[in-house]
Protein backbone atom coordinates (compact mmCIF):
# COMPACT_ATOMS: atom_id res chain seq x y z
CA UNK A 1 0.00 0.00 0.00
CA UNK A 2 2.94 2.65 0.84
CA UNK A 3 4.25 1.80 -2.37
CA UNK A 4 0.98 2.72 -4.15
CA UNK A 5 0.56 5.61 -2.76
CA UNK A 6 4.09 6.82 -3.65
CA UNK A 7 3.92 5.77 -7.27
CA UNK A 8 0.37 7.62 -7.33
CA UNK A 9 1.65 10.78 -5.44
CA UNK A 10 4.91 11.14 -8.12
CA UNK A 11 2.34 10.87 -10.63
CA UNK A 12 0.59 13.55 -9.44
CA UNK A 13 3.32 16.03 -8.29
CA UNK A 14 3.66 19.49 -9.98
CA UNK A 15 6.28 19.82 -13.07
CA UNK A 16 9.69 20.55 -12.18
CA UNK A 17 11.35 23.98 -12.98
CA UNK A 18 14.65 23.88 -14.51
CA UNK A 19 17.80 26.20 -14.21
CA UNK A 20 16.39 27.48 -17.57
CA UNK A 21 13.17 27.94 -15.88
CA UNK A 22 11.60 25.91 -18.46
CA UNK A 23 8.85 23.44 -17.80
CA UNK A 24 10.16 19.78 -18.04
CA UNK A 25 7.19 17.23 -18.98
CA UNK A 26 7.22 14.16 -17.27
CA UNK A 27 7.85 12.32 -20.67
CA UNK A 28 11.38 12.27 -21.13
CA UNK A 29 11.29 12.20 -25.44
CA UNK A 30 9.62 15.56 -25.03
CA UNK A 31 12.44 17.20 -24.32
CA UNK A 32 14.72 15.35 -26.85
CA UNK A 33 11.97 16.86 -29.57
CA UNK A 34 11.30 20.06 -28.30
CA UNK A 35 14.27 22.01 -30.27
CA UNK A 36 13.68 20.97 -33.01
CA UNK A 37 10.43 21.32 -33.04
CA UNK A 38 10.80 24.64 -32.10
CA UNK A 39 13.61 25.38 -35.06
CA UNK A 40 11.31 24.31 -37.55
CA UNK A 41 8.49 26.56 -36.14
CA UNK A 42 11.39 29.19 -36.94
CA UNK A 43 12.34 28.49 -40.29
CA UNK A 44 8.81 28.00 -41.42
CA UNK A 45 7.53 30.80 -43.79
CA UNK A 46 4.69 32.29 -43.02
CA UNK A 47 1.65 32.59 -45.40
CA UNK A 48 1.99 36.29 -46.22
CA UNK A 49 5.61 35.66 -47.20
CA UNK A 50 4.14 33.09 -49.30
CA UNK A 51 2.25 35.28 -51.05
CA UNK A 52 4.33 37.82 -51.14
CA UNK A 53 6.93 35.12 -52.89
CA UNK A 54 3.92 34.03 -55.24
CA UNK A 55 2.93 37.42 -56.52
CA UNK A 56 6.14 39.17 -57.10
CA UNK A 57 6.58 39.59 -60.33
CA UNK A 58 9.64 39.25 -62.48
CA UNK A 59 12.13 42.27 -63.47
CA UNK A 60 12.36 43.23 -67.51
CA UNK A 61 16.19 42.25 -67.07
CA UNK A 62 15.39 38.64 -65.84
CA UNK A 63 13.05 38.45 -68.96
CA UNK A 64 15.80 39.54 -71.31
CA UNK A 65 14.92 42.96 -71.80
CA UNK A 66 16.59 46.31 -70.35
CA UNK A 67 19.46 46.33 -72.18
CA UNK A 68 21.91 49.36 -72.42
CA UNK A 69 20.90 50.72 -75.84
CA UNK A 70 18.03 53.44 -76.85
CA UNK A 71 15.41 50.77 -76.64
CA UNK A 72 16.53 49.27 -73.16
CA UNK A 73 16.86 53.06 -71.45
CA UNK A 74 13.16 53.82 -71.75
CA UNK A 75 12.32 49.97 -70.72
CA UNK A 76 13.77 51.16 -67.58
CA UNK A 77 12.28 53.98 -66.74
CA UNK A 78 9.16 52.49 -67.48
CA UNK A 79 9.95 49.81 -65.28
CA UNK A 80 10.97 52.43 -62.94
CA UNK A 81 7.67 54.05 -62.50
CA UNK A 82 5.64 50.74 -62.67
CA UNK A 83 7.59 49.10 -59.30
CA UNK A 84 9.18 51.78 -57.98
CA UNK A 85 6.56 54.54 -58.60
CA UNK A 86 3.70 51.89 -58.26
CA UNK A 87 2.58 53.16 -61.25
CA UNK A 88 0.07 50.96 -63.54
CA UNK A 89 1.64 49.56 -66.88
CA UNK A 90 -1.16 52.48 -69.16
CA UNK A 91 0.10 55.07 -66.16
CA UNK A 92 3.82 54.86 -66.54
CA UNK A 93 3.57 54.69 -70.54
CA UNK A 94 1.50 57.86 -70.43
CA UNK A 95 3.95 59.60 -68.23
CA UNK A 96 6.92 58.15 -69.65
CA UNK A 97 5.67 59.85 -73.03
CA UNK A 98 5.46 63.14 -71.51
CA UNK A 99 8.30 63.18 -70.09
CA UNK A 100 10.40 62.32 -73.36
CA UNK A 101 7.93 64.94 -74.41
CA UNK A 102 8.96 67.62 -72.52
CA UNK A 103 12.40 66.84 -73.14
CA UNK A 104 12.41 67.33 -76.85
CA UNK A 105 10.27 71.08 -75.68
CA UNK A 106 13.51 73.24 -76.50
CA UNK A 107 14.56 71.74 -79.94
CA UNK A 108 10.52 72.40 -80.64
CA UNK A 109 10.60 76.00 -80.32
CA UNK A 110 13.91 76.37 -81.79
CA UNK A 111 12.42 74.57 -84.75
CA UNK A 112 9.67 77.01 -84.10
CA UNK A 113 12.28 80.39 -84.55
CA UNK A 114 13.85 78.90 -87.41
CA UNK A 115 10.36 78.33 -89.42
CA UNK A 116 9.60 81.67 -88.35
CA UNK A 117 12.88 83.17 -89.92
CA UNK A 118 12.59 82.03 -93.36
CA UNK A 119 8.96 82.71 -93.50
CA UNK A 120 9.61 86.10 -93.24
CA UNK A 121 12.50 86.27 -95.65
CA UNK A 122 10.88 83.31 -98.23
CA UNK A 123 9.74 85.93 -101.12
CA UNK A 124 13.54 87.04 -101.00
CA UNK A 125 15.08 83.66 -101.11
CA UNK A 126 12.82 82.47 -103.31
CA UNK A 127 13.92 85.09 -106.31
CA UNK A 128 17.69 84.00 -105.48
CA UNK A 129 16.89 80.41 -105.76
CA UNK A 130 15.15 81.22 -108.97
CA UNK A 131 18.31 82.62 -110.44
CA UNK A 132 20.68 79.99 -109.53
CA UNK A 133 17.90 77.29 -110.80
CA UNK A 134 17.97 79.51 -114.18
CA UNK A 135 21.86 79.86 -114.12
CA UNK A 136 22.18 75.83 -113.74
CA UNK A 137 19.68 75.01 -116.50
CA UNK A 138 21.44 77.10 -118.83
CA UNK A 139 24.67 76.33 -118.15
CA UNK A 140 26.68 79.69 -117.51
CA UNK A 141 28.86 78.37 -114.44
CA UNK A 142 29.82 82.73 -113.62
CA UNK A 143 26.07 83.73 -113.20
CA UNK A 144 25.26 80.18 -111.11
CA UNK A 145 28.45 81.09 -109.19
CA UNK A 146 27.40 84.75 -108.48
CA UNK A 147 23.51 83.80 -107.74
CA UNK A 148 24.99 81.21 -105.60
CA UNK A 149 27.28 83.13 -103.47
CA UNK A 150 24.67 85.99 -102.85
CA UNK A 151 22.36 83.28 -101.65
CA UNK A 152 24.85 81.95 -99.04
CA UNK A 153 25.67 85.58 -98.04
CA UNK A 154 21.60 86.64 -97.71
CA UNK A 155 20.98 83.67 -95.29
CA UNK A 156 24.48 84.84 -93.85
CA UNK A 157 23.20 87.98 -93.28
CA UNK A 158 19.53 87.16 -91.99
CA UNK A 159 20.53 83.57 -89.94
CA UNK A 160 18.34 81.30 -91.83
CA UNK A 161 19.04 78.04 -93.47
CA UNK A 162 16.07 75.59 -95.09
CA UNK A 163 18.10 72.61 -93.54
CA UNK A 164 17.28 73.17 -90.24
CA UNK A 165 14.00 72.47 -90.99
CA UNK A 166 14.98 69.02 -90.51
CA UNK A 167 15.80 69.03 -86.80
CA UNK A 168 12.82 68.57 -85.54
CA UNK A 169 11.95 64.81 -87.14
CA UNK A 170 15.81 63.79 -86.80
CA UNK A 171 14.73 64.36 -82.92
CA UNK A 172 11.81 63.25 -82.51
CA UNK A 173 11.95 60.41 -85.04
CA UNK A 174 14.87 58.14 -82.80
CA UNK A 175 12.21 58.75 -79.65
CA UNK A 176 9.18 57.50 -81.41
CA UNK A 177 11.53 54.42 -82.74
CA UNK A 178 12.70 53.75 -79.34
CA UNK A 179 9.52 53.49 -77.35
CA UNK A 180 7.75 51.74 -80.74
CA UNK A 181 10.49 49.39 -80.39
CA UNK A 182 10.79 49.19 -76.25
CA UNK A 183 6.86 48.55 -75.85
CA UNK A 184 6.11 46.05 -78.81
CA UNK A 185 8.96 43.68 -77.50
CA UNK A 186 7.47 44.17 -74.23
CA UNK A 187 4.27 43.26 -74.96
CA UNK A 188 5.29 40.48 -77.37
CA UNK A 189 7.31 38.57 -75.20
CA UNK A 190 4.57 38.96 -72.76
CA UNK A 191 5.66 40.78 -69.31
CA UNK A 192 3.38 39.11 -67.38
CA UNK A 193 2.02 42.38 -65.38
CA UNK A 194 1.35 44.23 -68.52
CA UNK A 195 -1.52 41.28 -69.16
CA UNK A 196 -3.61 43.48 -66.88
CA UNK A 197 -1.88 46.76 -66.83
CA UNK A 198 -4.21 48.48 -69.31
CA UNK A 199 -7.43 50.22 -68.64
CA UNK A 200 -11.23 51.07 -69.70
CA UNK A 201 -11.83 48.35 -72.48
CA UNK A 202 -8.45 47.23 -73.58
CA UNK A 203 -7.18 45.70 -69.81
CA UNK A 204 -4.51 43.98 -71.76
CA UNK A 205 -1.61 45.33 -73.15
CA UNK A 206 -0.13 42.95 -74.81
CA UNK A 207 -3.13 42.65 -77.23
CA UNK A 208 -4.76 44.04 -80.01
CA UNK A 209 -7.69 47.03 -79.24
CA UNK A 210 -10.67 44.57 -79.46
CA UNK A 211 -13.03 47.22 -80.73
CA UNK A 212 -10.30 49.55 -83.16
CA UNK A 213 -10.80 52.56 -80.67
CA UNK A 214 -7.10 53.23 -80.11
CA UNK A 215 -5.94 52.86 -83.99
CA UNK A 216 -9.09 55.26 -85.45
CA UNK A 217 -7.83 58.08 -82.86
CA UNK A 218 -4.41 58.30 -83.35
CA UNK A 219 -5.44 58.36 -87.37
CA UNK A 220 -7.73 61.38 -86.67
CA UNK A 221 -5.02 62.89 -84.40
CA UNK A 222 -2.64 62.38 -86.99
CA UNK A 223 -4.61 64.55 -89.79
CA UNK A 224 -5.71 67.23 -86.90
CA UNK A 225 -1.58 67.79 -86.24
CA UNK A 226 -0.87 68.15 -89.78
CA UNK A 227 -3.66 70.54 -90.29
CA UNK A 228 -2.40 72.55 -87.29
CA UNK A 229 1.24 72.29 -87.62
CA UNK A 230 1.45 73.69 -91.10
CA UNK A 231 -0.55 76.72 -89.75
CA UNK A 232 1.77 77.31 -86.37
CA UNK A 233 5.01 77.06 -88.61
CA UNK A 234 6.25 73.90 -87.83
CA UNK A 235 6.16 72.93 -91.49
CA UNK A 236 9.24 74.06 -93.79
CA UNK A 237 8.37 75.91 -96.84
CA UNK A 238 10.34 73.99 -98.85
CA UNK A 239 8.84 70.70 -97.83
CA UNK A 240 5.37 71.97 -99.24
CA UNK A 241 5.05 69.89 -101.86
CA UNK A 242 5.19 67.10 -99.77
CA UNK A 243 2.11 68.08 -97.73
CA UNK A 244 -0.03 65.72 -99.86
CA UNK A 245 1.77 62.88 -99.20
CA UNK A 246 1.85 63.66 -95.22
CA UNK A 247 -2.29 63.21 -95.55
CA UNK A 248 -2.12 60.01 -97.22
CA UNK A 249 0.26 58.90 -94.64
CA UNK A 250 -2.44 57.95 -91.87
CA UNK A 251 -4.36 55.95 -94.21
CA UNK A 252 -1.37 54.19 -95.45
CA UNK A 253 -0.81 53.17 -91.79
CA UNK A 254 -3.83 52.52 -90.08
CA UNK A 255 -4.61 48.78 -92.15
CA UNK A 256 -0.85 48.22 -91.40
CA UNK A 257 -0.87 48.86 -87.32
CA UNK A 258 -4.15 48.35 -86.60
CA UNK A 259 -3.14 45.07 -85.22
CA UNK A 260 -0.82 46.51 -82.92
CA UNK A 261 -0.73 46.12 -79.23
CA UNK A 262 -2.77 48.62 -76.88
CA UNK A 263 0.60 49.26 -75.13
CA UNK A 264 1.92 50.89 -78.56
CA UNK A 265 -1.24 52.81 -79.48
CA UNK A 266 -1.09 54.06 -75.64
CA UNK A 267 2.07 55.84 -76.41
CA UNK A 268 1.19 56.90 -79.61
CA UNK A 269 -2.25 58.51 -78.55
CA UNK A 270 -0.29 60.62 -75.49
CA UNK A 271 2.54 61.63 -77.98
CA UNK A 272 -0.33 62.87 -80.43
CA UNK A 273 -2.77 64.50 -77.62
CA UNK A 274 0.84 66.44 -76.33
CA UNK A 275 1.54 67.26 -79.74
CA UNK A 276 -1.81 68.90 -80.34
CA UNK A 277 -1.76 70.91 -77.11
CA UNK A 278 2.05 71.87 -77.58
CA UNK A 279 0.38 73.34 -81.62
CA UNK A 280 -2.04 75.57 -79.43
CA UNK A 281 0.57 76.57 -76.89
CA UNK A 282 2.48 78.31 -79.70
CA UNK A 283 0.41 80.08 -81.49
CA UNK A 284 -0.66 82.05 -78.65
CA UNK A 285 1.09 85.72 -79.08
CA UNK A 286 2.21 86.02 -75.65
CA UNK A 287 4.02 82.27 -75.30
CA UNK A 288 5.34 82.94 -78.72
CA UNK A 289 7.12 86.61 -77.19
CA UNK A 290 7.82 84.86 -74.28
CA UNK A 291 10.14 82.23 -76.11
CA UNK A 292 11.30 84.72 -78.04
CA UNK A 293 9.90 83.32 -81.78
CA UNK A 294 9.02 86.00 -84.36
CA UNK A 295 5.85 86.45 -85.58
CA UNK A 296 5.54 85.14 -89.39
CA UNK A 297 4.51 87.73 -91.60
CA UNK A 298 1.82 87.03 -94.27
CA UNK A 299 2.85 87.28 -97.89
CA UNK A 300 0.61 87.95 -100.79
CA UNK A 301 0.44 84.78 -102.78
CA UNK A 302 2.50 86.23 -105.94
CA UNK A 303 5.74 86.63 -103.38
CA UNK A 304 5.79 83.00 -102.72
CA UNK A 305 6.93 80.18 -104.72
CA UNK A 306 4.61 78.09 -106.82
CA UNK A 307 2.71 75.26 -104.56
CA UNK A 308 2.73 72.73 -107.35
CA UNK A 309 1.10 68.80 -106.93
CA UNK A 310 3.34 66.40 -105.99
CA UNK A 311 3.47 64.58 -109.31
CA UNK A 312 4.45 68.58 -110.62
CA UNK A 313 6.98 68.30 -108.23
CA UNK A 314 8.27 65.51 -109.07
CA UNK A 315 8.85 65.74 -112.55
CA UNK A 316 10.08 69.23 -112.12
CA UNK A 317 12.92 67.45 -109.26
CA UNK A 318 13.18 64.84 -112.53
CA UNK A 319 13.90 67.07 -115.38
CA UNK A 320 16.73 69.54 -112.91
CA UNK A 321 18.29 66.31 -111.77
CA UNK A 322 18.37 65.31 -115.90
CA UNK A 323 19.72 69.09 -116.97
CA UNK A 324 22.00 68.54 -113.57
CA UNK A 325 23.57 65.03 -115.21
CA UNK A 326 24.10 66.65 -118.70
CA UNK A 327 25.83 69.24 -117.37
CA UNK A 328 28.35 67.09 -115.52
CA UNK A 329 28.27 64.92 -118.35
CA UNK A 330 29.43 68.14 -120.70
CA UNK A 331 32.16 69.31 -118.12
CA UNK A 332 33.75 66.02 -117.02
CA UNK A 333 33.87 65.38 -121.25
CA UNK A 334 35.87 68.94 -121.82
CA UNK A 335 37.96 68.23 -118.70
CA UNK A 336 38.92 65.07 -120.49
CA UNK A 337 40.08 66.66 -124.04
CA UNK A 338 41.44 69.21 -121.91
CA UNK A 339 43.88 66.79 -120.05
CA UNK A 340 44.59 64.49 -123.54
CA UNK A 341 45.97 68.06 -124.64
CA UNK A 342 48.25 68.81 -121.82
CA UNK A 343 49.29 65.60 -121.98
CA UNK A 344 50.29 64.64 -126.20
CA UNK A 345 49.96 66.06 -129.70
CA UNK A 346 46.84 68.05 -130.13
CA UNK A 347 43.73 65.73 -131.68
CA UNK A 348 41.32 66.73 -133.85
CA UNK A 349 38.09 67.70 -132.35
CA UNK A 350 36.39 69.10 -134.57
CA UNK A 351 35.08 67.59 -138.51
CA UNK A 352 36.61 70.08 -140.94
CA UNK A 353 40.72 70.54 -140.77
CA UNK A 354 41.76 74.06 -142.19
CA UNK A 355 44.87 72.63 -142.92
CA UNK A 356 43.70 71.00 -145.71
CA UNK A 357 42.30 72.09 -149.03
CA UNK A 358 39.08 73.05 -149.37
CA UNK A 359 36.57 72.88 -151.99
CA UNK A 360 36.73 76.35 -153.29
CA UNK A 361 40.14 76.06 -153.78
CA UNK A 362 39.86 73.00 -155.98
CA UNK A 363 37.86 74.37 -157.63
CA UNK A 364 39.92 77.37 -158.63
CA UNK A 365 42.58 75.00 -159.33
CA UNK A 366 41.07 73.24 -161.97
CA UNK A 367 40.21 76.88 -163.61
CA UNK A 368 44.04 77.54 -164.22
CA UNK A 369 45.08 74.32 -165.96
CA UNK A 370 45.73 74.53 -169.67
CA UNK A 371 44.21 72.20 -172.52
CA UNK A 372 47.75 70.30 -171.76
CA UNK A 373 47.10 68.98 -168.66
CA UNK A 374 49.63 71.66 -167.37
CA UNK A 375 48.84 73.86 -164.36
CA UNK A 376 48.85 77.54 -164.67
CA UNK A 377 51.94 79.56 -162.12
CA UNK A 378 49.46 80.64 -159.06
CA UNK A 379 50.25 84.59 -160.11
CA UNK A 380 47.59 83.68 -163.17
CA UNK A 381 44.69 82.25 -160.95
CA UNK A 382 42.58 84.36 -159.63
CA UNK A 383 41.30 83.62 -155.95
Amino acid sequence: NFLVFWKSADASAPPVLNSSAELVSADPTSVLTQPVTQQLADSAPTAVEVLQAVAAEPTLAELGLAAHTPVGLIQNLLEFMHLDLGLPWWGAIVVGTVLARLAVFPVIVKGQREAAKLNNVLPEMTKLTNRMNEAKQSGNKFDFAKAYSDLSLFQKQHDVNPFRGFLIPLVQAPIFISFFIALRKMAYLPVPSMQTGGALWFPDLTAADPFYVLPLVVTGTMFFILELGAESGIDNPNLRAMKTVFRIMPLVILPLTINFPTAVFTYWLTSNCFSLCQVALLRHPLIRDKLKIPQRIQHPAAALPPNDGFITSMKKGWKNAQLAQQLEERERRIKNHLDLAAKGPLRQTFTHNPLQQTAPMTAASAKGKTAGGKVRPWKDTVV
